[in-house]
């Protein structure tokens, strides 16, 4: 049974971890693998056709907890504890329910002190006792009419949340806690540069945990701003974003089947390479021989998708200058999202002229994958990855066909 300390607006854990508000889904899932031979039996509860109204949840059935992930940012929102028998619990050291202590109305006072009064909820026959970014759940289905303020005494605990600020209906997913960051950059969001024509690069908005002489006391999240643009060298990445997560060197390039003419192309002697940005959601792809940037993919990290939970989500802005046919032929600024949706991208980009790309994906020869195939569609140098619930999965940008790399906006011609 595990046995954790409870910190109202802040988290659930004890000496070796803990699930803190703000946590990446990605961190949590990598507590849960750490800690596997104690905490087991996890499932992962999402919405397969509407991921983003439902919440990302993680439900630990054998430890009586719930963690909820906001649906968009994918950071943890709220705490549940739905089963106060399968778990111990304490508060600044000293435990208010256990096997030796029941969590009834009075230990609560006891370990908690005073509040507002209780709010009844009849649909839900449950006394909602709440303090500051904690709440409980009292049970009265046993009383024929519930009182107004005060919790009859002997009531248990049903369940308990932990979230931030003082209305559970009303939380948000908070800021990602410095102590989350662990060394790694992360994307508060990626804007795609475009000319008339196609993208040009990204400029990239930055979240990292600063520190001035060492002193975590003072520690506290940096904003950076950074561009890559296609033709960039690796000198330029490492400089602008440092070392990659990983360096992942193309085997062969089973695309090239559907170029105009695949038979032609003499197999390379050396091969491309992505950088992999895992926090940023971001891929970068070098040309093997100039080692020049040609390709970068933007990861939406939706659930349900073969390579959920290796990226976090990058919230991506591509901005398009639209024409509306009409008596003025206007134009008019759109930007697509990860949000966005396939239906949407048709809408103000058009529908492809050509037959999507099939995407199969399986960890080996003799796997299949569980979530099925998706679609790929190129439209204006951008390659969307669409899965069968009409969501974006990737984007792949592409640069302009050139038979010279251009200079760096902003930089001579010579420094090249």
């Amino acid at each position: 049974m595990l046995d954790l300390e409870v910190v109202p607006e802040r988290s659930l854990g004890n000496e070796q971890w803990e699930f803190a508000l703000g946590m990446p889904f990605s961190q949590a899932i990598c507590i849960l693998q750490k800690h596997c031979r104690i905490i087991k039996n996890v499932q992962v509860l999402y919405s397969e056709q509407t991921p983003l109204s439902h919440d990302l949840i993680l439900n630990l059935t054998q430890d009586g907890i719930k963690l909820l992930f906001d649906a968009t940012t994918q950071r943890l929102k709220v705490v549940e504890v739905y089963d106060l028998s399968k778990v111990k619990l304490k508060y600044c050291g000293v435990h208010f329910n256990s096997q030796a202590i029941a969590p009834t109305i009075e230990q609560i006072d006891q370990s908690f002190g005073a509040t507002h009064p209780g709010v009844y909820n009849a649909a839900e026959q449950l006394f909602h006792l709440n303090f500051r970014g904690l709440s409980f759940s009292f049970q009265l289905d046993s009383w024929n009419e519930a009182p107004k303020y005060e919790i009859p005494h002997g009531a248990m605990v049903k369940r308990m949340h932990i979230y931030t600020g003082n209305n559970l209906q009303e939380t948000r997913a908070p800021a990602m806690p410095l102590a989350c960051f662990l060394g790694n950059i992360y994307a508060d969001c990626v804007d795609v540069l475009r000319d008339g024509t196609g993208p040009l690069g990204l400029k990239l908005r930055l979240l990292t945990a600063g520190s001035g002489l060492g002193v975590m006391a003072d520690a506290k999240v940096r904003f950076l701003e950074r561009s890559i643009f296609f033709g960039d060298s690796c000198q330029d990445v490492l400089g602008a974003l440092g070392s990659p997560h990983k360096v992942f060197y193309k085997s062969e390039d089973k695309m090239k089947i559907h170029s105009p003419s695949p038979h032609k192309q003499v197999p390379s002697k050396c091969n491309d390479y992505f950088f992999n940005y895992f926090t940023l959601g971001v891929d970068i792809l070098f040309d093997s021989t100039t080692h020049l940037v040609k390709k970068v993919v933007l990861h939406t990290n939706y659930p349900g998708h073969y390579n959920f939970n290796i990226y976090h989500r990058c919230d991506f802005r591509i901005p398009l200058l639209i024409k509306r046919d009409g008596a003025d032929s206007q134009t008019e600024d759109c930007i697509l999202t990860t949000y966005s949706k396939w239906d949407q991208v048709q809408e103000l980009l058009g529908h492809p002229m050509e037959k999507p790309v099939v995407l199969h994906r399986s960890s080996s020869a003799n796997n299949t994958n569980p979530f099925g195939s998706t679609f790929c569609f190129g439209l204006q140098r951008m390659i969307f990855e669409v899965m069968q619930n009409n969501h974006i999965a990737s984007v792949t940008l592409y640069g302009a066909p050139r038979a010279t790399s251009p200079a760096r906006p902003g930089s001579s011609s010579s420094s090249r």
